[in-house]
């Protein structure tokens, strides 16, 4: 296991020579991609999601894509269209793949683009394919969704229904860098423009070895009962109109499989659910009226769930 410890060092050494900080979030999407799982990223403009997604893409050797949403997106956009192309003489219908085949799609700004435009995206992150007309597309894998959404401007924008964002296994939260991440950063890009490359770490076959890997790292029969708990609470909470469904459940269970390989462990710990219980629920769980008049937020929920099953 000390192995597997060592790449993803080496892994966020190299994505650290573009990126400054934010050791939490690269954590967090590489187990998005360890769990074969599509991400949410939020937070406010100019904190290097887009420039950490695509760092990231090119530390694995993956293909990247990015779609700018926008309300005037069409879901042909986003998947492809058929086209009449003339060949010998003859006309025929020629399907171009749209920028949704790709290994990593950044599908940035989601809640600006319209519910028809995001229900798009949704057989092609879970089922891993795309279907046009009569015709079904396979897409590549690994296959991964990551998606942004800004927190401030709301007017104008969709947000995205429950139903779709249970669809992504985390919801990661960007914040501000510390004072000396930022004099770093000043320091870094404010002097001289320079391409920083990166180094491949790991190749798409290494990756979906990892992916198989990751299922197989053993967690106790506590940690188990202790999850099934925390998520069964959720359901009966006086804090929530709302909780999570079993999808949660295995998404928790996996994340913290993810993570403990990421750390060189083979076996799970009770650290490893506490830590990803926040990007698992946050985006599950919906606070009551009575919740969001004392002012609480889903992570202070999340909080309180775990201190009830200890």
């Amino acid at each position: 296991m000390q192995a597997y410890k060592k790449t993803f060092e080496d892994l966020k050494s190299e994505i650290g020579k573009v990126i400054v900080g934010q050791d939490e979030v690269i954590e967090q999407v590489l187990v998005g991609l360890l769990t074969n799982s599509n991400v949410l990223m939020e937070g406010y403009p100019g904190l290097a999601k887009t420039l950490t997604v695509r760092t990231i893409a090119r530390c694995l050797d993956l293909k990247f894509s990015r779609i700018q949403n926008t309300p005037d997106l069409m879901p042909s956009d986003v998947i492809g269209t058929y086209v009449i192309e003339e060949n010998n003489g003859k006309r025929e219908f020629r399907f171009h793949p749209g920028p949704i085949f790709a290994n990593v799609v950044l599908a940035d700004e989601i809640n600006r683009a319209t519910p028809k435009t995001q229900s798009a995206m949704l057989e092609a992150m879970q089922e891993k394919q795309v279907t046009v007309g009569n015709s079904t597309f396979k897409l590549d894998e690994p296959f991964f969704v990551l998606a942004t959404q800004n927190p401030i401007e709301q007017e104008g924008v969709y947000p995205l229904p429950e139903a779709q964002a249970d669809r992504f296994l985390l919801k990661i939260r960007v914040s501000y860098p510390t004072y000396q991440e930022e004099m770093e950063i000043v320091n870094r890009y404010g002097a001289e423009l320079k391409d920083r490359r990166v180094k491949v770490v790991l190749d798409k076959s290494q990756l979906v070895a990892l992916q198989e890997l990751t299922r197989q790292v053993p967690i106790a029969s506590d940690l188990k009962e202790r999850v099934v708990k925390l998520i069964s609470k959720t359901r009966g909470s006086e804090l929530l109109a709302y909780g999570a469904s079993p999808r949660a459940t295995i998404g928790l269970i996996l994340a913290a499989k993810a993570r403990a390989l990421i750390d060189g462990r083979n076996h799970v710990s009770s650290e490893d659910i506490q830590k990803m219980a926040f990007p698992v629920l946050r985006h599950r769980i919906i606070l009551n009226f009575e919740a969001e008049r004392k002012g609480m937020t889903a992570d202070d929920a999340i909080t309180q769930l775990l201190e009830k099953v200890k």
